[in-house]
């Protein structure tokens, strides 16, 4: 066997091997003799090894051509998971805490798992424990969705792997809990390392997601099954969408044909009607004689492209927006590039503002309502807060914040790769180009969802080779933007890690300090209950340092679902309390449910802030007769690298 195969992918004889090892090793439990020729072919198995072989050895040719001739095929290449390198060295420091090793946990290791193999295997007849088998199988001591399948209860062999993996997960997991626990101090007066707690558990966790048996075809009965059945197409298809990932440096969810912006997704009809260096100003389309005299104007996050809130049409808030009779506004960031390394919190502040201002001169209209979602909701606080200090607080009617924190104590998961190491890795990965390339935070958002978002796709796409589905929220969240590099570490630096923004006057913009207790403008305050990336008891936290009139609601489902939830879809739920609450439990205790989308709720209140309404003639019809605009929505920005 040559070198290349050895460190590629296996020639025809490990390739035979991978079929033929288990049916000899484990033909006692199956109750069926092990061939040796599964399929019954040999000839085929060695044209899918060979196949496979050829696919691998030319991509390494073209990596190392890519690469300068570098005697390293991978010196250059893209990561797969855009940032794994990055991670897996201090995941692996963190790891260290762990006391694996300790003789008495090894030894714990071995009785559980000796007790749990005779409990298994007694459930087929085999063993000192042996019964008579259930006629609706065994019973197993454990379960997990990704073991849902019957094949993985089917033969003891199977059922034996996935139990012992959900065992030594749950020790794992244990231990990380104990040595967290330990780490962060019985109290906050015991100097204990909370976020050091918090990088373990998260650790231990991605490290036993990272081996489950469903990861590898020996061991994963579905992919075995596949295999056999499709002679081995399922390999060879496979290998193709891990090659084009490589190459790529990003995992694929969907079909990349099945969505194009513009066309069936952030369709909505508009025009570009004012532009920046950084952002694009999209006004749309009225569908309504009158409309709302103040417009609305909304803030996405610029660390993703705008259309999560324009998905297809019926998922499209931007289209509901407009239906309901607003005049809608919406700001689409530019991914930064190499020209855009020295912007900072100033020139995002400076942008909304200027958003503000364009709108209200374009419509000839005192204020806006105005929209901030996720980190665009952090902005926009403290450009309220800005406007407050100067005086011109009037031109924002009203402020919504969709899952969107300024206080980070209780951020959750994110705040595990907010440590001096992590930071000091980023901020040398993003120097040399200005910028931050965004397949980094698209992996760092896939890891704290890892099961969902990463290697639920490696079985489907790379060991199943199954087609890739149409899904637009996986298109939207699968198309990454870059992030100005300065910008993006003082973010992280001054807000998650010091929690800066809530000390007044701590941090300023453009020259004026900024205090959130000056903003008084009416807010409504939405949250996701199951919210892993801005979790509602940190989004609550608005209701402690903002003044004025405020609504808070909780809605069923996460940061996303959560919020693009349209009334068509008849799902979740939301809950709000009219009473006085000084914590998010308090909320809940009193809270009414209310069953669907909260989208009804939230254009009750914008009406409640201003029901007056004007025709729609002149400059609210975006490109009418004698209105000079730039181009068609959803503009040239959104469709940048």
């Amino acid at each position: 066997m040559s070198d290349q195969t050895a460190k590629g992918l296996p020639g025809s004889e490990m390739l035979a091997a991978m079929f033929e090892a288990p049916q000899k090793l484990f033909a006692q439990f199956t109750g069926q003799p092990g061939s040796g020729d599964p399929g019954g072919d040999m000839a085929q198995w060695t044209a899918v090894a060979q196949q496979l072989q050829a696919q691998w050895l030319t991509f390494q040719r073209e990596q190392a051509q890519a690469a300068g001739g570098a005697a390293d095929a991978f010196a250059k290449a893209p990561d797969i998971l855009g940032g794994l390198g990055q991670f897996v060295p201090v995941m692996q420091d963190w790891l260290k805490a762990l006391p694996l090793g300790e003789p008495a946990r090894q030894k714990q290791f071995w009785e559980e798992s000796l007790s749990l193999w005779q409990g298994v295997l007694g459930q087929y007849g085999i063993g000192p424990q042996a019964g008579e088998a259930a006629q609706d199988g065994p019973a197993l001591p454990r379960k997990d969705r990704r073991f849902a399948d019957p094949k993985w209860r089917e033969q003891p062999f199977h059922a034996l792997v996935h139990q012992t993996y959900l065992m030594l997960a749950e020790q794992v997991q244990a231990l990380a809990e104990s040595a967290g626990a330990e780490s962060a101090g019985t109290d906050s007066a015991g100097g204990g390392d909370q976020a050091r707690s918090e990088q373990l558990k998260f650790a231990a966790r991605t490290l036993t997601e990272m081996l489950s048996p469903a990861h590898f075809p020996l061991t994963n009965p579905v992919v075995l099954e596949k295999t056999i059945a499709s002679k081995g197409e399922n390999l060879i298809k496979g290998m193709q969408h891990l090659l084009s990932d490589l190459k790529r440096g990003q995992l694929t969810h969907v079909d990349p044909a099945a969505f194009k912006v513009g066309e069936n997704i952030a369709a909505t009809p508009g025009k570009v009607v004012h532009e920046t260096s950084l952002y694009q100003l999209i006004q749309y389309s009225p569908t309504t004689p009158n409309a709302l005299e103040v417009p609305l104007l909304i803030f996405p996050p610029w660390i993703n492209r705008f259309y999560i809130l324009d998905l297809s049409p019926e998922k499209s808030f931007i289209r509901w927006a407009v239906e309901q009779g607003l005049s809608v506004f919406v700001v689409s960031w530019k991914s930064a590039d190499e020209s855009m390394r020295d912007l900072v919190w100033d020139d995002y502040i400076r942008a909304q503002i200027d958003a503000i201002d364009h709108v209200r001169s374009r419509l000839d209209v005192n204020s806006v309502h105005t929209i901030g979602y996720c980190v665009a909701g952090t902005t926009l606080a403290a450009t309220l807060a800005l406007l407050a200090r100067r005086g011109e607080a009037g031109k924002v009617k009203s402020a919504t914040f969709f899952t969107a924190q300024v206080d980070f104590e209780l951020s959750g998961e994110l705040k595990v790769f907010i440590d001096d190491q992590q930071l000091a890795a980023l901020e040398k990965l993003s120097a040399k180009q200005g910028y931050l390339d965004g397949r980094y935070m698209a992996f760092t958002f896939n890891m704290l969802r890892g099961n969902d978002l990463i290697w639920n796709y490696v079985i489907k796409n790379y060991l199943l080779g199954e087609d890739y589905p149409a899904f637009d929220l996986l298109h939207w969240n699968g198309d990454v933007t870059n992030l100005p590099a300065k910008w993006h570490m003082a973010y992280l630096k001054d807000l998650y890690r010091d929690n800066k923004l809530v000390v007044p006057d701590c941090l300023s913009a453009d020259g004026t300090p900024i205090d959130l207790t000056r903003i008084e403008v009416p807010t409504y305050i939405q949250a996701g209950r199951e919210d892993h990336i801005a979790p509602a008891a940190s989004v609550w936290k608005l209701m402690d340092h903002l003044r004025g009139d405020k609504t808070f609601l909780l809605a069923g489902s996460g940061h996303i679902a959560g919020v693009v939830n349209p009334p068509s879809a008849r799902k979740y739920q939301y809950w709000t309390n009219p009473g006085a609450a000084e914590s998010l439990d308090q909320f809940v205790a009193g809270a009414i449910e209310t069953p669907g989308s909260w989208w009804p709720h939230w254009i009750e209140w914008i009406r409640s802030q201003d029901a007056a309404e004007v025709p729609v003639n002149g400059k609210r019809v975006p490109g009418a007769k004698g209105d000079s605009v730039i181009e068609d929505a959803p503009g040239r920005y959104v469709k940048s690298n």
